[in-house]
């Protein structure tokens, strides 16, 4: 049997479920840009793509430059992970299932011929046109639903709330520039510490917390653009260093959809 699941995205959300299916006996293939720019770097194995090999709570990923280096990665018990945009390896490399993780707000490209199943994580997509099944993203009780018609939640713009903040938490940047961290991941911060900059302007921390992600470093970035996150709760430093309870949440969805689509009990709607 062909056990192959191809995920688009490392960032931290997608972390979780790339986690939780090599766990569970998975050969996970992923595809990322050249260049992520995912804010919770300790726990985001995006980051083998700058570092050549990173690792996640003992879990390691490997950059590699061809297709045909995944199986020795495999083999050793490391997930690969590659440069490609355009999803180059649904051609080239045999899987069953394909997994859209960008959490990209939009569809760069899934379509349901993907795979034999094709999932895709947030809003953006539609089940049974060019998914088979979504899965819910937004924080609250639909966290990690395995949705077999129409979409996700809308996008809000509004982070979820954590420690009584929403908006609060989240830093970003006032100007294009390139981005420049002064602070680390796991800092505490008080409100209106120096943090980092963009080209000269300075970014502040907008509460008192632990810096819990922050941009790499000498990264250009456009107005506007997502570059820190600040958890409150002061006690839960360590939290930094491992996968959220949100991406194991959306990992679970993930995983039980792939079971259902194992034991032949449904294949989406749009594949009657």
């Amino acid at each position: 049997m062909n056990k192959t699941i191809i995920i688009r995205g490392g960032g931290d959300l997608a972390t979780g479920t790339i986690s939780c299916l090599h766990q569970c006996g998975y050969q996970v293939l992923v595809l990322e840009i050249a260049k992520p720019t995912a804010i919770r770097r300790s726990v985001a194995f995006s980051e083998a793509m700058y570092d050549g090999e990173t690792e996640v709570e003992g879990i390691k990923a490997r950059k590699i430059t061809q297709f045909s280096e995944a199986e020795a990665c495999w083999q050793d018990g490391i997930i690969p992970i590659i440069c490609d945009e355009k999803a180059e390896a649904v051609k080239a490399v045999p899987h069953f299932a394909f997994v859209d993780a960008a959490i990209a707000k939009r569809n760069l490209g899934t379509t349901i011929d993907m795979a034999d199943l094709v999932i895709g994580l947030g809003p953006g997509f539609t089940a049974g046109v060019d998914v088979d099944v979504v899965i819910e993203t937004k924080r609250g009780h639909r966290l990690g639903r395995i949705i077999r018609e129409g979409q996700a939640i809308a996008n809000t713009g509004i982070p979820g709330i954590i420690g009584g903040y929403g908006k609060e938490r989240v830093i970003h940047s006032e100007n294009a520039g390139v981005f420049h961290g002064i602070a680390h991941i796991g800092d505490l911060v008080k409100k209106g510490d120096l943090i980092a900059k963009v080209d000269d302007a300075p970014v502040y921390a907008t509460l008192d917390g632990v810096l819990r992600g922050i941009l790499r470093d000498g990264l250009p970035v456009p107005e506007h653009f997502k570059i820190a996150d600040i958890d409150p709760r002061l006690s839960e430093r360590e939290n930094c260093f491992t996968i959220s309870d949100k991406a194991r949440s959306i990992a679970g969805g993930v995983l039980q959809a792939i079971c259902i689509y194992e034991n032949g009990l449904c294949r989406g709607e749009g594949r009657k």
